[in-house]
């Protein structure tokens, strides 16, 4: 039997990430041969992926990378089964190797083919399911490019996003991130009003009016005040023949209400702004550009990334959850 060294065991550790008794084991199985042992690994790991195919890997790393000249970023989730596995720095610094990778694919296809240290990422991944004894996988992956990219990793890598402007210019570093911080923070889906399908938002007015009546049902019961029931959701639904009708009908109330019409000017801006954000909902849940900006609430994500000349051209966000 071939002796081996701590050296050894170490080298094969450090190439792996296995344990020091897996890898002796391993290295005695191969009766010293370096690669073949790495082979042993990895068959021990398609062994374990094979068994914990089915459970779930809900838990893991969410992380984003930008590259050097900030044009492009990546987002990737590394899932795991355990919180305890996926809070192990090691875990972490995998997860962080996998995005540096993704960074130079432009699919999940291609990322899981691409190279690690002389496998595929799909090998590598089922090499650390032997080493660490849960299933692994890749969950999220998403990219973007842009004049600009920034990224945000909300703190315990559950959730991450990328956001790109439209150029390059002072302050552009901040303001990305800021928007990459509204999206993982506020879960938008889509980056304007504007993008999204009339089906979708009918369907979702209906199905909310429908929800609001019924909790209107036991509220009535109990004597408790009403819900408001909106008759629209988006601006997307706010064409310029509705404006004009609210105009009129603001209109009407101040003329009820006794209001000199001489200051219906000062008035009705605000009567009217606060009727689109009563009607635009939707937009403020999912809408990244329509919603209000975290840090200054008086302003939209729009108004907030124009004060530096640029606009948002696409964002990214992935969540464990």
């Amino acid at each position: 039997m071939a002796k081996i060294t701590a050296q050894e065991v170490n080298k094969l550790r450090k190439s792996t990430g296995a344990g020091m008794m897996d890898c002796k084991n391993a290295l005695v199985e191969a009766e010293g041969d370096f690669d073949k042992a790495i082979e042993i690994l990895r068959k021990k790991g398609q062994k374990v992926a094979a068994k914990r195919a089915d459970r779930d890997s809900s838990e893991g790393a969410v992380i984003a990378k930008v590259n050097a000249d900030n044009t492009k970023g990546a987002i990737i989730s590394l899932n795991c089964e355990t919180d305890f596995v996926a809070k192990n720095d090691a875990f972490v610094a995998l997860a962080h190797e996998f995005a540096t990778i993704a960074l130079n694919t432009n699919s999940k296809e291609e990322f899981l083919a691409a190279d690690f240290g002389g496998m595929t990422v799909a090998e590598k991944l089922i090499e650390q399911t032997g080493v660490i004894g849960e299933k692994l996988e890749i969950g999220g992956f998403e990219v973007v490019e842009g004049g600009f990219v920034g990224s945000y990793i909300h703190a315990g890598n559950k959730i991450a996003a990328v956001a790109a402007l439209s150029d390059n210019v002072d302050g552009a570093d901040v303001v990305a991130k800021d928007v990459s911080m509204q999206a993982a923070a506020m879960g938008a889906s889509i980056l304007s009003y504007k993008d999204f399908d009339p089906e979708f938002v009918a369907s979702e007015t209906e199905a909310r009016i429908a929800v609001i009546e019924k909790d209107n049902i036991e509220l009535g019961r109990l004597g408790k005040t009403l819900k408001n029931i909106p008759t629209f959701i988006s601006r997307s639904q706010l064409s310029d023949e509705v404006i004009e009708a609210t105009k009129v009908k603001l209109q009407e109330e101040l003329k009820a209400e006794g209001k000199p019409e001489a200051i219906w000017d000062r008035i009705l801006p605000g009567k009217l702004e606060r009727f689109i954000s009563d009607n635009t909902t939707l937009d403020q849940e999912q809408c990244l550009l329509d919603q209000n900006f975290i840090k200054d609430e008086k302003k939209t994500v729009a108004e907030y990334v124009s004060t530096i000349g640029v606009s948002v051209t696409g964002f990214k966000r992935v969540s464990l959850a």
